[in-house]
């Protein structure tokens, strides 16, 4: 039985997926994580990438590892903050590249919703975390399930710029098989990672590049 509904052609990307036996463990599991624990994002939250961002308006998929894991922060696209919140060190890094590279102006909210109405997906490859304890819900079954997501979108004719930052996203792009596609690699803007190859890769203006070519509308990159 089919219990999320994206309101949009995810749903039929995805048919399926919710019943099988991996998906309804993790249902199992976060029914009483959320019972017990404090635990982000919002329930109702989980899926706002896929909700904001249909299937066929994808352009770019930024790669995110898991939730952030303080109060009024996670709502379900990575890097994102609530409306209103401080942006965090990773994301303030990523303003800064933007910043450095197209010179917009750094903002000082954090909600990144209009690069998802632009058909940017904010994936995370684990969807919900334990307050204050990352990779809480790690190898519960949200990697198989955004592993899937990452394979229907490879089978995708249109193409599509992947933006992989760090390690565990770079390693996705093992998924990444179709030669219609892009793929831009970069270290992770976290600030153990920025200053490795996260600043200065350009990927903002790259991924516009790529789309003007390929005749699609680029992305604005300001919030």
């Amino acid at each position: 039985m089919e219990l999320v509904n994206f309101g949009n052609d995810w749903d039929e990307v995805l048919r399926g997926e919710f019943d099988k036996e991996y998906y309804r463990i993790l249902r199992g599991f976060l029914k009483h994580e959320y019972a017990n624990e404090v635990i982000y994002p919002d329930m109702n939250d989980i899926f706002n990438a896929f909700k904001a961002t249909s299937f066929n308006d994808v352009k770019a998929v930024i790669i995110g590892q898991d939730p952030y894991v303080g109060p009024n922060q996670a709502h379900g696209m990575c890097f994102s903050v609530k409306p209103g919140v401080m942006p965090p060190p990773s994301l303030k890094n990523i303003f800064r590249e933007i910043n450095s590279d197209l010179g917009i102006p750094i903002p000082k909210t954090g909600y990144l919703m209009p690069w998802a109405k632009q058909g940017v997906l904010l994936l995370n490859t684990i969807l919900t975390v334990r307050a204050g304890k990352p990779l809480s819900h790690k190898g519960y079954g949200w990697e198989q399930f955004t592993d899937t997501v990452l394979r229907k979108l490879n089978e995708r004719e249109k193409p599509i710029v992947f933006m992989l930052w760090g390690d565990p996203a770079k390693k996705k792009a093992a998924l990444i098989t179709n030669p219609r596609h892009y793929i831009l690699r970069a270290s992770h803007p976290s600030p153990l990672g920025a200053h490795y190859g996260f600043f200065g890769c350009k990927h903002f203006s790259k991924a516009n590049d790529i789309l003007a070519s390929l005749g699609e509308k680029p992305i604005d990159w300001r919030i």
